[in-house]
C-alpha cells in the first residue's frame, strides 16, 4: 500500500504562483511513476505532469513552460512537488497526486483545491 497526502492548494490571482506537495509513504520502494492530475468542474480528470523513478518528466501541453514537477526520494518518504507559475483561471481545479507501483497498482491522494481568480 502507498499513502499519498497533498498540501499547498489555495486561492491565487492570475499570474501568481503556487507550489503543491505530496508525501508518499508505505511501500514507496516499489513506486515507479508519480504524477499530478487535475479535475475541473464538469470535466474529466486529466494528466498535468508526471515523473518517472529515473527522473524523466512529461507535461500536458497546456502547462508546459509554466509548471515544473520534481521528486525527492527520502529514506521513508517520497516527496512530489508541482511548482505552478503564471497561473491562469483555466488552471482552477482539484489537483490529485498519483503514484503507480511496478505491479501496476495505482494510488491517489485526497486532492487539493487550486483556485485562480481575481
Amino acid at each position: 500500500q502507498v499513502q499519498l497526502v497533498e498540501a499547498g492548494g489555495g486561492l491565487v490571482q492570475p499570474g501568481g504562483s503556487l507550489r503543491l506537495s505530496c508525501a508518499a509513504s508505505g511501500s514507496i520502494f516499489s513506486i515507479n511513476v508519480m504524477g499530478w492530475y487535475r479535475q475541473a468542474p464538469g470535466k474529466e480528470r486529466e494528466l498535468v505532469a508526471s515523473i518517472s523513478s529515473g527522473g524523466s518528466t512529461n507535461y500536458a501541453d497546456s502547462v508546459k513552460g509554466r509548471f515544473t514537477i520534481s521528486r525527492d526520494n527520502a529514506k521513508n518518504t517520497v516527496y512530489l512537488y508541482l511548482q505552478m507559475n503564471s497561473l491562469k483561471p483555466e488552471d482552477t481545479a482539484v489537483y490529485y497526486c498519483n503514484a503507480v507501483r511496478r505491479s501496476g497498482a495505482v494510488y491517489w491522494g485526497q486532492g487539493t483545491q487550486v483556485t485562480v481568480s481575481s
